[in-house]
């Protein structure tokens, strides 16, 4: 197997916007720690990813080319220093379950997630050229529990106080919560552009059935987490602006002009552009089977977010 180890990147400048998100007007979330949500069970392919509150949980160009817009500047203090990812991601997993014992995952469980998420980012999952090692590391630092039936049924109704009372560390800690989301919502994350305006709402929130183990059919191997954690780190999805260009600002992962169910592995929905859909990519939509890897860029940009907005400063 061959890795690529993505470490040391030299920031000369910030990166490049195409033209396209240039010449669009920035739009901010309306709330600035609005979550990301994604991945639905996939019983019916093509079906829509709803959030919470009813909307689809995607981003706009418009709101992509806001984020893209505020790396940028967050990098602009970075030129000319090297970036690397860290050694270490500390990480914290509240496990929010029900007063009659419904979703408390034990810690063989939540240990294999973090495994897990060690191996899809090093690489493991793929072979040759595919299996890129992304430099990011993961360590499980405390696990709290919380037995509330509110708060476990109705997460989502409920997430911002959990959050807040919840969350530890800084921009730099992982806090993954894990509760019963409902039948259609997997998982749903903050991104790094959020951290600054709202810290005690920074993390990942996966359905505890998706954990390794789980009995969510065709999302039991743990990779909504490995999904939302690559929203965590800055990752949009792999069909962000369908096949019109920037796409999702990544140049390594070929344009897609929407989301990809079960494994359709030779699909090319974006005929005009350049190889086929990235199926097996962990930030698309596919099952957790199916997924296998990142990308180089999708590595160098993962580091970005982390200097521009995670990294501690000394």
């Amino acid at each position: 197997m061959s890795a690529l180890a993505v470490t040391g990147l030299a920031v000369a400048g910030a990166p490049d916007v195409p033209d396209t998100a240039q010449a669009t007007d920035a739009v901010h979330l309306a709330d600035a720690a609005t979550d990301h949500t994604c991945r639905t069970d996939g019983s019916a392919p093509g079906s829509e990813r709803r959030s919470p509150e009813g909307h689809d949980g995607e981003l706009t160009p418009e709101q992509a080319a806001d984020h893209q817009a505020q790396l940028e500047e967050a990098l602009g203090t970075d030129r000319g220093r090297q970036i690397a990812p860290p050694q270490s991601v500390p990480v914290v997993v509240h496990v929010v379950s029900a007063e009659d014992g419904e979703g408390d995952v034990g810690r063989e469980r939540v240990e294999q997630q973090i495994q897990v998420l060690n191996d899809a980012y090093r690489g493991v999952y793929a072979s040759g050229e595919e299996a890129t090692d992304t430099g990011f590391g993961f360590e499980l630092t405390e696990v709290t529990r919380h037995s509330d039936d509110a708060w476990f049924h109705e997460f989502s109704s409920n997430r911002d106080t959990i959050r807040a009372e919840l969350h530890q560390g800084g921009p730099e800690t992982l806090n993954i919560y894990t509760a019963d989301l409902g039948s259609g919502v997997l998982g749903f994350s903050t991104f790094p552009q959020d951290v600054e305006s709202s810290p005690e709402q920074d993390g990942v929130v996966v359905s505890y059935d998706t954990l390794p183990g789980g009995s969510r059919e065709n999302f039991d191997l743990g990779h909504t987490t490995t999904h939302e954690v690559g929203h965590w780190l800055g990752l949009f999805h792999t069909f962000q602006n369908g096949c019109e260009s920037p796409g999702d600002y990544v140049d390594d992962t070929p344009y897609e002009r929407e989301a990809a169910n079960g494994c359709p592995v030779g699909r090319d929905t974006c005929t005009g552009r350049p190889g086929e859909d990235p199926v097996n990519n962990f930030m698309n939509y596919t099952d957790d089977a199916c997924m296998t890897h990142f990308t180089p860029g999708q590595a160098e940009r993962m580091v970005q977010h982390w200097a521009g907005f995670r990294e501690p400063r000394v």
